[in-house]
């Protein structure tokens, strides 16, 4: 639960980045929208861990730092790349969250009910930036998106 928490502080830094650097406002208020989708979801994961007895990564501050980065260049790269940077990441997010609800055990019915709605929510978030005219991100960019979430997790996971 751990690497989930940390995901949802990526995610509302990499959003709440996005809508400062956009022009356009009324993407700007959208982008808050799903920025408080992910504050949700980080309530959410922080109330579990506390149920759990976990605690979260001790990492945050620079995991919230590096995403708002990420975020805030990504919107200043134009809305259709930045849109497309939002359904890139709630791509990877969503296959995370799918090999999650694969580990979990059926009992855990209280964590497998979070992933499941978070993964709805992204999987929102992604068609509705679809929706807005995302473009493609190119490989290399998504290869590297996938680097950073892959080190991003092995080190939550033990910090």
């Amino acid at each position: 639960m751990r690497v989930n928490h940390v995901g949802e502080v990526c995610a509302q830094a990499l959003y709440i980045g996005q809508s400062m650097a956009t022009k356009n406002g009324e993407l700007s208020l959208k982008l808050q929208a799903a920025a408080r989708d992910e504050t949700d979801h980080l309530a959410w994961t922080q109330r579990r861990l506390d149920e759990l007895g976990a605690r979260p990564s001790l990492l945050n501050p620079l995991w919230y730092l590096g995403s708002f980065a990420l975020g805030w260049l990504a919107g200043r790269s134009g809305d259709a790349i930045s849109l497309g940077f939002v359904v890139e990441t709630e791509r990877q997010v969503e296959q995370h969250l799918d090999e999650h609800l694969e580990r979990l055990p059926a009992a855990d019915q209280r964590s497998r009910a979070i992933v499941a709605q978070m993964k709805s929510d992204e999987a929102r978030h992604a068609e509705q930036a679809r929706q807005a005219g995302a473009v493609e991100l190119p490989s290399p960019v998504r290869w590297g998106m996938q680097a950073a979430a892959a080190l991003m997790t092995r080190t939550a996971h033990h910090l």
